[in-house]
């Protein structure tokens, strides 16, 4: 494991490591590894990953485990229609991928040097017993809420097992360093588009790049890239040194948004955050129903 890779070997693992595997080049599939070949993942299956009610559902399916093969796994069975915390053995996770190990306490220098999101944090870990003890207690309840792509992810319930920290803000719940790299990569979509001499009235790009991130992570990071393409394929050097500085605010973006780095974080205890659900949960429930009646 080394700054531009994270991959690690089997016999590398110990309990309580947060570890992770590609699913595809912008997006990886998060868990805790608590011994004995097993992990301890939050999910969303049944071709609901992103809840579109659309056919991305059944496209974008990166967190559901599978063994490989058309037969369900021996020892975990067909767990691809099941929703939540659930534990797997490590080929169902990884899911024919490559196994890396998350890193914390990084420092800032790190941090920035890694291209992608999803890989580091500059928060602490708690000790490793600490961890199993967390994602156990989850798993045990089913109570990290339900999965959102955005918002309520597998890394973020990985982050929230290693740090007991909680993200408690109105604009943005989760701590998922993926999804900050595509609020990240909104900010260079704008900043380009504006280089570019389009959207150059009050907002205009910033609320393009916005719906982009909220729609779709695939969208959003794969604008940036041919926008950026675009303007670094572009005569004026002008041009080109706005590129850069777009680049430059996505990673200061990043890094703003890291879990370690946010001031809108507190340590919360698992108890008390699964109570915590539990009652949004209700209310959200009851919600659903008022509205059926009416």
């Amino acid at each position: 494991m080394g700054l531009f890779s994270n991959k690690i070997s089997r016999d590398e693992l110990k309990a309580g490591d947060h570890i992770y595997s590609w699913r595809s080049y912008i997006y990886t599939h998060h868990g805790i590894y608590v011994g004995d070949g097993k992990v301890i993942h939050f999910t969303r299956g049944g071709g609901l990953e992103i809840g579109t009610g659309t056919i991305l559902d059944k496209i974008i399916v990166s967190s559901v485990p599978h063994h490989g093969g058309d037969n369900p796994c021996p020892d975990c069975g067909d767990q691809t229609n099941l929703n939540g915390v659930i534990t797997s053995c490590l080929d169902c996770f990884l899911s024919g991928g490559n196994l890396y190990l998350f890193e914390y306490n990084v420092s800032k220098a790190i941090f920035l040097a890694k291209q992608r999101g999803g890989t580091c944090t500059i928060a602490t870990s708690d000790p490793p017993e600490d961890v199993v003890a967390r994602a156990k207690f989850l798993f045990s309840r089913n109570g990290f809420g339900e999965y959102h792509l955005l918002d309520n992810n597998c890394e973020d319930f990985s982050i929230y097992c290693k740090t007991g920290l909680l993200v408690l803000s109105v604009t943005k719940s989760g701590s998922s360093s993926q999804v900050n790299s595509v609020c990240a990569a909104g900010g260079v979509v704008s900043l380009t588009l504006r280089a570019l001499g389009v959207g150059t009235s009050s907002g205009q790009a910033a609320s393009l790049a916005a719906a982009a991130a909220a729609s779709s992570p695939a969208l959003t990071v794969s604008a940036s890239t041919s926008a950026l393409s675009t303007t670094i394929g572009a005569v004026a050097t002008g041009v080109g040194a706005m590129a850069l500085t777009g680049y430059g605010n996505y990673c200061i973006g990043r890094l703003a948004y890291d879990v370690g780095v946010r001031k809108d974080v507190r340590k919360v205890p698992v108890d008390e955050l699964v109570a915590l659900i539990a009652v949004i949960q209700g209310k959200t429930d009851e919600n659903k129903k008022e509205c059926k009646l009416s």
